[in-house]
């Protein structure tokens, strides 16, 4: 249906948008922006700033010959397994993208019917992952992904996680005391990262911070190879501030 443009009615930007998304939308196969002209009335003074704003937000992307095709944003927007993949899609570019600058292999992770989950991770040759080494889901009062966890968790929580997975010595660092445990975990701050330093590994440190939504609890962890341990601190300091963006993402 071809809109004619009242740039005296803002509200109507909101309907342009929307006729250019829905004439995208009827073309799996891209179309140009001669014939979104042509099948939304929208003169191109008007339709190049808003391809260029649905491009800037996601919401379209140009593919082969310059020709637009739905983006992530707006499949994220439908629902079934498509939004579940464009998700994930979208979640492991924001990984990748953090992975870069901090320097170090980052890791999501959530507490799922009692068991400490990594449910996705970004690393490279330069950044490798830490060797899981022990089961993570028995390491919870060792590593600082599951410390995080941890935190978010009332006493009887805590109890019956550990009643469960039974508080071992992995390093020479590791806390086997529960009640110090407990009590280092009552004094961590909520915006303070939780560090990991060689508690679960020799040679690795590691850091988390905690991403919450509703009842949900799982955190965003890093880790590096001791020799970089100088850069620890300031690392966690960017994922505490990258922490609130990606929960954005994953609550789209």
């Amino acid at each position: 249906m071809a809109l004619k443009p009242e740039p005296t009615a803002p509200f109507h930007s909101a309907q342009y948008a929307l006729r250019v998304l829905e004439t995208i939308a009827r073309h799996a196969g891209g179309v140009t922006d001669v014939q979104i002209a042509r099948e939304t009335g929208l003169p191109a003074v008007h339709l190049a700033p808003m391809l260029l704003m649905l491009r800037r937000e996601g919401y379209v992307l140009q593919v082969a010959d310059g020709a637009y095709a739905i983006g992530d944003s707006l499949v994220l927007l439908g629902s079934g397994a498509d939004r579940q993949q464009a998700l994930s899609d979208k979640l492991q570019d924001t990984l990748d993208q953090l992975r870069d600058s901090v320097g170090a292999a980052v890791y999501i992770s959530r507490y799922v019917d009692g068991e400490v989950r990594i449910t996705q991770f970004a690393d490279s040759p330069r950044t490798p992952k830490v060797h899981e080494w022990v089961d993570f889901r028995s390491a919870a009062h060792a590593s600082a992904v599951g410390k995080c966890l941890l935190t978010q968790l009332d006493l009887d929580g805590r109890r019956d996680h550990l009643s469960r997975h039974k508080i071992a010595r992995l390093t020479s660092k590791t806390i086997v005391n529960e009640r110090i445990l407990f009590f280092k975990l009552d004094a961590q701050p909520a915006t303070v990262p939780v560090l990991d330093l060689q508690e679960y590994a020799v040679g690795t440190v590691c850091a988390a911070v905690p991403i919450t939504a509703g009842n949900a609890v799982g955190c965003l962890a890093l880790s590096m190879p001791v020799e970089h341990a100088h850069r620890l601190r300031e690392a966690a300091e960017v994922l505490n501030r990258k922490a609130a963006p990606l929960l954005l993402s994953l609550t789209l």
